[in-house]
């Protein structure tokens, strides 16, 4: 995944909104064709990454194992979604062009 932080800085100024707002704007406004398979794709890497933590962790504990992550490293999470929201709103954007 990119670091998307560069652009992040003045976030309100280059983009007229966050991350989060633009890629629904993108979404929204892109064909339902290319944004489902684009969320397919999202939900393809979820299960890779649950059976990733298959590997370390019991089904029941995902939940707490990732809120407890979450909680204790906030600023990095947010950077990450940010960086995401990039990231999927670009791969719309390229496949709208297409």
């Amino acid at each position: 995944m990119n670091n998307y932080e560069a652009l992040l800085e003045d976030e309100d100024d280059i983009f007229g909104g966050t991350p989060m707002s633009k890629y629904w704007d993108i979404a929204n406004k892109t064909a339902q064709d290319g944004v489902k398979e684009e969320f397919d794709a999202v939900v393809e890497r979820i299960a890779a990454m649950e059976a990733i933590l298959q590997e370390h962790h019991d089904v029941e504990d995902f939940d707490l194992a990732i809120k407890n992550y979450c909680s204790n490293n906030r600023d990095k999470i947010d950077n990450l979604k940010k960086s995401v929201y990039m990231e999927l709103a670009g791969k719309l954007i390229y496949k709208a062009a297409d």
